[in-house]
């Protein structure tokens, strides 16, 4: 199947620098070729805010609408979060599909969810994102005090439309809530018999590759690499390994991180990514080739919102074989490890996060 084309817009703000700016176009990219779009072009606009009514001034509106004719693109993806308006608004000026980043990320994990509870999760967010957008438009016909076309039916509908989802989420969270208290409890039975440890990181930092050697490593199965892609993992996987001297532990590996995730989305993943707060041991995974210090600010961010910066953190520094240059430690965890979960020796993080594990303790005392 043919991958669609997309035009991208990015509103850069008054004081943003440029380097800002392209990380923000690259990530945009990154998360379309992960939703099974290929990037046409991109529309910058620097203003002190977005326009209320196109998000854009009206001169780059003209101008992406010949963008998108000389690219023959099939969509147009807004980094920001649109207004409703502002989406039906560029959607009637350029005769294509407008979304936004949200939209956009919740295609992905859509695409990328395999369990009941990930795609339980998926669903709530998409229909809490889509709600307020239905209400909108039904507030906008409201106000137009009727007329052809304007009551009746089409209103009806909507108002019908907004209970079927009002009960759809409603039967899709208490169906999430009884899986959550399944995993519960096999959490429980899994903290009162091993230690915990658990890899956190922005998406594609290598969390899952890292997990893949732990157990090749340290366990008694081996498991496939994780893959060059934004949003790999989704669901919560926690396999056992084993101290060299025969003490058994859990690594976790659960859904990354990524500026600005859609509110929906942690709401909705809230209980999978609340798994971090039952560690004993966090293992904060960078890619250091690539803004380490930007993807380290986000994630601390997203483990403050959890409550979890009490933990005992080791960050690691995934990726060295393709970083140009070393990060500075990490002052604010326990250690900072260097190395690569592809073409390097772990040995160093294993033994850092060990020494810190509840039965090395009780041994140490």
């Amino acid at each position: 199947m043919e991958a669609e084309k997309a035009v991208l817009l990015i509103w850069q703000r008054a004081d943003e620098a440029p380097d800002d700016v392209a990380y923000r176009a690259e990530e945009l990219t990154g998360l379309c070729e992960a939703a099974g779009a290929q990037v046409v072009g991109t529309i910058v606009q620097r203003r002190r805010a977005p326009d209320p009514r196109w998000y854009l001034g009206q001169g780059k509106v003209e101008a992406l609408g010949l963008l998108v004719e000389s690219t023959n693109a099939d969509l147009v993806v807004a980094d920001g979060e649109l207004r409703p308006t502002q989406a039906r608004n560029l959607e009637d000026a350029v005769h294509r599909r407008v979304v936004d980043r949200t939209v956009l990320i919740l295609d992905i994990f859509a695409r990328r969810a395999v369990s009941r509870e990930g795609k339980l999760q998926v669903e709530i967010a998409q229909l809490k994102y889509l709600l307020p957008r239905l209400s909108g438009r039904g507030a906008e016909w409201s106000r137009l005090g009727g007329g052809i076309g304007t009551r009746g039916p089409g209103e009806t509908k909507l108002e019908l439309d907004r209970r079927r989802i009002r009960a759809r989420i409603a039967k899709l969270e208490r169906d999430l809530a009884d899986l959550s208290a399944h995993r519960s409890r096999l959490r429980q039975r899994r903290v009162r018999d091993s230690a915990v440890v658990a890899l956190v990181g922005y998406t594609n930092a290598g969390k899952t590759t890292v997990r893949a050697r732990w157990v090749a490593d340290r366990g008694r199965v081996a498991e496939a690499f994780g893959r060059d892609r934004l949003f790999d993992t989704l669901d919560v996987t926690a396999r056992r390994v084993f101290a060299p001297g025969g003490e058994p532990y859990v690594v976790t590996d659960t859904v990354g991180f990524v500026e600005h995730l859609p509110h929906h989305l942690v709401e909705a993943f809230r209980s999978t990514l609340e798994e971090v707060t039952y560690a004993d041991v966090i293992v904060l995974v960078v890619d250091a080739s690539r803004v380490p210090d930007r993807h380290l600010r986000a994630t601390r961010q997203v483990l403050a919102d959890l409550r979890a910066l009490d933990k005992p953190i080791i960050t690691f520094y995934n990726k060295m074989d393709l970083a140009a240059w070393q990060p500075p430690p990490d002052l604010e965890a326990l250690q900072t490890v260097y190395g690569s979960a592809v073409a390097g020796d772990l040995e160093p993080l294993y033994q850092a996060v060990e020494a810190r594990l509840p039965q090395a303790k009780e041994k140490a005392d």
